[in-house]
């Protein structure tokens, strides 16, 4: 497996998958197993940016993109999050979108009391596969290149690094 560079921040990581015939399959029945998988919803915003914070993500925007609001707009418009829980407790989310392309992955957090028990790997195939079942044969997903253990992860898993420069212009700090 190719080594990750993490020589330009914000390194874009592509994969690219043979289709498979089952979409993803979220668990319904939270008797047959410890952790179960779901589709969250506005409802379940509160648990994310709890969730969030605790794992660290440096980039919530409680003002602007991430605020309650904007977070339902972009559930509305076809944004889903799928969310890990443990005793109805949320321990893991991943966010996914698309740009017609390909599919991305975003926002993959684990609550660090759950980190090293292969909850991150089950929540980027369960990304990769509703991103399939929408047609997506490409999945991407953007790491801050100091995020060691989502780059080790995602290498793991079978993304390639690309050496390429991310740049953004944003008309506020909370955006």
């Amino acid at each position: 497996m190719a080594e990750l560079s993490t020589r330009s921040r914000g390194g874009a990581l592509y994969r690219r998958r043979e289709p498979t015939e089952n979409p993803i399959q979220l668990d319904s029945d939270v008797s047959s197993v410890m952790t179960r998988l779901r589709e969250l919803t506005i409802d379940d915003y509160d648990a994310i940016i709890g969730l969030w914070r605790a794992a660290g993500l440096q980039s919530v925007r409680l003002r602007g993109r991430d605020s309650r609001d904007a977070f339902a707009a972009q559930l509305a418009a076809g944004q889903k999050v799928i969310g890990l829980e443990e005793a109805g407790q949320l321990i893991g989310a991943v966010v996914i979108t698309d740009d017609t392309r390909k599919g991305w992955i975003n926002r993959l957090a684990v609550h660090p009391d759950y980190r090293r028990k292969g909850y991150g790997a089950r929540l980027l195939a369960a990304a990769e596969e509703r991103l399939r079942a929408m047609g997506f044969r490409i999945f991407a997903g953007l790491i801050e290149a100091d995020n060691k253990g989502s780059l080790a992860l995602f290498e793991k898993e079978g993304y390639k690094t690309h050496d390429i420069v991310y740049v953004s212009k944003r008309d506020s700090d909370d955006v």
